[in-house]
């Protein structure tokens, strides 16, 4: 079963699935005890980060199917401990402000890129680590998957910061909410289509290696990743279509507290 195309491609879609629904999940219950509840929500997931290191380590030296698909989740596991911290406001950014008023430009641009900083260079250390450990390895799909997710999402992050028509930010937990207002919603830039063309040639490309792959190992590493690119070029056009793709996961999510009615002489003063 493992060596299957098909089981590849729709696994890779449980799998998107499932991981960003567990992650809302846990920040937003987190959202609702405190601060060290997201604290503790990051130093309670650090042995999932230890996983992914053991798991590549262990399928560098492998190309079979079962490998790759270890390396797979285990790229998988390093992504989401770290989104899970950068989501729980503890690996963010030196900017934890909203965006001023009236700022254009570079300023803009580089107070937007202080809110996720720490973030973006923990991402980016993570993906050198994977690059040199994956140097002339038999299986080099774990680092083949962090790469895709980590260009999808700064291809993201740019078009809600250039301007895109649909932004939800019903996600976005309290650590977080500062974000909101270095989104640009209206009509798309010229960015927009130069990045869903390239997510669909990579598509293409990781089909093309599926058609060409000699080793069940290589049929399913591509295939993953087809799946996972297809995936985020989908992700992309949800900014744009009048699609609710958050009605995916709003119902694994607890609801929000309800305000409490204020007594009369308590907000009298305000009349």
């Amino acid at each position: 079963m493992l060596d299957s195309p098909l089981f590849a491609a729709l696994s890779a879609l449980i799998l998107w699935w499932a991981a960003t629904g567990v992650l809302l999940w846990r920040v937003h219950v987190a959202d609702r005890q405190g601060p060290d509840a997201h604290v503790l929500s990051v130093l309670l997931g650090l042995p999932l980060f230890a996983a992914g290191v053991l798991g590549v380590n262990a399928t560098l030296g492998d190309a079979s199917a079962s490998a790759v698909w270890l390396g797979f989740v285990s790229a998988l596991a390093l992504w989401g401990w770290i989104e899970l911290a950068f989501l729980s406001g503890v690996i963010t950014g030196p900017n934890a402000r909203p965006c001023p008023p009236g700022i254009t430009g570079a300023r803009r641009f580089w107070a937007a890129f202080g809110t996720i900083a720490w973030h973006e260079l923990a991402l980016v250390a993570t993906l050198l680590a994977l690059a040199v450990a994956s140097l002339g390895a038999a299986n080099p799909f774990a680092f083949y998957t962090f790469a895709l997710l980590f260009a999808a999402r700064i291809s993201a992050k740019l078009n809600l910061f250039l301007g895109v028509p649909r932004i939800n930010t019903d996600f976005l937990p309290s650590p977080l909410a500062h974000l909101s207002g270095y989104f640009r919603q209206g009509p798309v830039s010229g960015f927009f289509p130069f990045s869903v063309t390239l997510l669909a040639l990579t598509t293409g490309c990781f089909i093309e290696r599926i058609i060409a792959a000699q080793t069940p190992g290589a049929t399913v590493g591509f295939t993953l990743l087809a799946a996972l690119s297809a995936l985020a070029l989908l992700e992309h056009w949800f900014m744009v279509w009048r699609v609710r793709d958050d009605k995916l996961w709003r119902w694994l999510l607890p609801d929000a507290p309800q305000p409490q009615p204020k007594r009369l002489h308590e907000d009298s003063h305000g009349l």
